[in-house]
């Protein structure tokens, strides 16, 4: 079934930070070569931290200087604007005390490490690792939510998602359990995939049930952003995760519903600050907006290609 075609790409060389978007690219299993390929540590916390606890990084911007695709495994250094418009650098010695005075805490700036390079990516929670233990255990894992909720141990939870005391939290059995012990998957700076799509069709959607608000794509953060066709409607990749979406030349493994947090909330380019962003997600789109997904090979992606459903 054809959905519609690449309008936009987009590659975020720093976690949290306003990204580039790009003509055309190669993508693999790994996502888009150089995407969150830089993050910010919070020294005070113990722990890699994004714009969930630091939405000012979403008033910044980066860009590589140059192309990640012939860094030989590693990353390029990265240019990036403040909110005043200064600039910086990741290899300017004072970048990290820069950071630090915007943000208001002890920030160190990192590239992307080993994936056994644990304690880099490990929460600093010591309970994180025990969520981890518990929520591998199949019976507690399908009840996990039902769980939290009862023992009083939904705090933390309803501050990670920025959920409402009146307000259901997300579907805990979800999230891998790797990720209750670690900030990111251990070798990557994603959230949860390496790939994430998002459909105009959705942005549209969400649009009629709250038009005060701005349902602009850089609020999301998606990689591809697909304009659908005409006649299509809805939060149509709301059903897509189990199913394969071809991008041009590339096959892409859906995953799962985009669960939204408190970033799309935030301030980010001339775009204001908006809860109530977030609280239609959680309303009228089941708490996630878009899909993740990952490659099953490599290809080039360009902005026109088509899009199916297989």
């Amino acid at each position: 079934m054809r959905i519609g075609r690449v309008r936009e790409i987009w590659r975020y060389p720093v976690k949290s930070m306003a990204g580039e978007a790009l003509d055309g690219c190669s993508v693999g299993p790994r996502g888009i070569p150089g995407d969150r390929g830089w993050a910010t540590r919070d020294e005070g916390a113990g722990e890699l931290r994004g714009a969930k606890q630091l939405p000012k990084l979403m008033q910044c911007s980066a860009r590589y200087r140059d192309p990640p695709e012939g860094a030989n495994g590693g990353v390029p250094q990265v240019d990036i604007t403040l909110p005043d418009g200064t600039r910086t650098a990741s290899d300017d010695p004072r970048v990290e005390a820069r950071l630090s005075e915007l943000l208001g805490r002890a920030i160190t700036l990192w590239p992307l490490r080993p994936a056994e390079d644990r304690a880099h990516y490990k929460r600093a929670d010591p309970m994180g690792a025990v969520m981890a233990r518990i929520s591998r255990i199949a019976p507690i894992r399908r009840n996990l939510t039902k769980i939290v909720r009862f023992a009083r141990l939904d705090a933390p939870v309803r501050e990670a998602f920025a959920r409402e005391p009146d307000e259901a939290l997300p579907e805990l059995a979800d999230i891998p359990p790797e990720l209750f012990e670690f900030t990111t998957p251990p070798g990557t700076y994603f959230d949860l995939a390496p790939l994430h799509l998002l459909t105009t069709a959705s942005l549209a959607a969400m649009q009629r049930v709250n038009p005060s608000a701005a349902w602009d794509v850089r609020r999301f953060r998606p990689n591809f952003l697909v304009e659908t066709e005409p006649g299509i409607e809805g939060l149509v990749e709301a059903e897509w995760g189990g199913r394969t979406v071809r991008v041009g030349g590339l096959t892409l493994e859906c995953w799962l519903p985009a669960v939204r947090c408190g970033m799309t909330t935030q301030a980010t380019g001339e775009l204001p600050k908006d809860p109530s962003v977030l609280r239609s997600i959680v309303r009228d789109a089941g708490q996630s907006l878009g899909v993740y997904g990952a490659a099953a090979n490599t290809a080039r992606v360009a902005v026109g290609d088509e899009v199916e459903l297989l």
